[in-house]
């Protein structure tokens, strides 16, 4: 199944993690329909803490405005992630991604939807340092493919990296180190137990 969507970058530094579940339904009909409840969780990024389990970060969509939003996520929203640990002073306690892309595309029996996210400054306050573990120039990006009977939910990093532009020696430190953690561990077990609960066909 093609499902490498184009809105994944190109790896050029730091590291990158593939994650990839699929499942299989008893007609092309009968996927069609789950695809679309599968797109439906995907961009319900409120939930995707209950997909994915405890085990889970915590996700809010946000507007630019910092307000929490209850709606499906769209190009601009951010996304205020709260994992387990001290979160960096630049982003009031949170680590924040934006939305950066959304691209729904069908090709006859084929349909993919892919989510692009990127490490992006806090929307609650003026400070412009990103407010993330990983530098701007990581990616994550999320995608859905239907092909036949067929569903794949993939997760994709890319170059990333610790991030150390903060201003903050205390961002710094914490950055590097978290950083450093989650692209061996905690992103890894995090998208797969995501992408697994996305085609869960229980409840």
């Amino acid at each position: 199944m093609n499902d490498k969507s184009s809105l994944i970058p190109q790896q050029r530094e730091g590291r990158s993690i593939d994650v990839e579940e699929s499942v299989g339904l008893n007609s092309p009909e009968e996927a069609a329909a789950f695809f679309d409840t599968v797109c439906s969780r995907l961009l319900d990024v409120n939930k995707w803490r209950d997909i994915a389990g405890k085990i889970s970060a915590d996700f809010k969509l946000v507007d630019r405005k910092g307000h929490e939003i209850d709606s499906r996520a769209k190009e601009g929203d951010f996304i205020r992630v709260d994992i387990p640990g001290p979160g960096p002073k630049a982003g009031d306690g949170y680590d924040w991604v934006e939305v950066e892309q959304i691209e729904n595309i069908a090709n006859g029996e084929s349909r993919n939807l892919s989510l692009r996210v990127r490490p992006a400054p806090s929307p609650l306050n003026d400070t412009p340092d990103i407010a993330h573990f990983y530098s701007p120039e990581s990616t994550s990006t999320f995608t859905v493919t239907l092909q036949g009977n067929q569903i794949k939910a993939g997760v994709y990093d890319r170059n990333t990296k610790p991030n150390t532009s903060s201003d903050s020696l205390q961002d710094k430190v914490r950055d590097t180190a978290v950083g450093a953690a989650a692209v061996t561990a905690f992103s890894k077990i995090q998208w797969t137990n995501l992408a697994k609960g996305l085609l869960s066909q229980e409840g």
